[in-house]
């Protein structure tokens, strides 16, 4: 992968960036995305903002050697603090972390979003938490999908800020839209994951100190993706 072929999961994240966008890209790592957008047109500036010395260096020499430095900026900030108010940003993009870690970079830098931007968002897990928190702060889900890339499933979430918006607890766990459309990918996933957790069901039952409310959640689960799958 690279500035000029993005990985699979990566150009179906792009595909949801609107056209004209101003993008910021937090956890940016080699800045990508943002270079790739742009080579193709389709956003007019982006922020690309990385916690850590290394990736941040390493995006500052993509951005340098394909000398968009007027159009890209990257900022070495933590989560949303990369957004500062003068750059007019409409849409923010976070990949390749944990669920609970997208979640937690998006409650702490609330600030600094004005909630006009469209959120695209590729958990790697921790999808359920990060779901709620999208309800809770009035953000509807107006595109998700199951990628299945490299043995694991990526799940890419695009949400907007509307008003109130209600998910079950179902919803909130499968996914609304994942839950209606019920895709080849979105079944395998699944499929596989009902495994994983009648396996920890029996690895319970041996273990004999599990806390029930543990051994309650995992049964639930299962119930839901037994119903689910049919």
């Amino acid at each position: 992968m690279n500035q000029h072929t993005l990985s699979r999961r990566l150009a179906q994240v792009a595909a949801h960036v609107p056209v004209g966008a101003r993008l910021a890209d937090i956890g940016s790592d080699h800045a990508y995305l943002p270079v790739a957008l742009m080579h193709q047109g389709v956003i007019t500036a982006a922020v690309a903002g990385e916690v850590a010395l290394t990736p941040f260096h390493a995006a500052e020499r993509t951005v340098r050697e394909n000398d968009l430095q007027a159009q890209i900026t990257v900022r070495l900030a933590n989560g949303l603090a990369a957004i500062e108010p003068g750059d007019g940003i409409t849409a923010v993009s976070l990949c390749g972390m944990g669920g609970e870690t997208i979640r937690d970079i998006l409650d702490s830098g609330k600030a600094r979003l004005n909630g006009q931007e469209r959120l695209i968002l590729q958990p790697n897990g921790g999808e359920q938490p990060l779901r709620q928190w999208l309800m809770e702060n009035h953000y509807r889900i107006l595109f998700e999908e199951v990628l299945h890339e490299n043995r694991f499933d990526y799940e890419i979430i695009v949400a907007e800020r509307s008003g109130p918006v209600v998910y079950s607890a179902e919803q909130l766990y499968f996914g609304p839209l994942q839950m209606q459309a019920c895709s080849p990918a979105f079944i395998a996933k699944w499929q596989r994951t009902l495994r994983r957790k009648q396996t920890t069901l029996v690895q319970f039952q041996q273990a004999h100190a599990v806390p029930e409310q543990k051994v309650q959640d995992v049964t639930r689960q299962v119930q839901w993706i037994t119903q689910l799958l049919g």
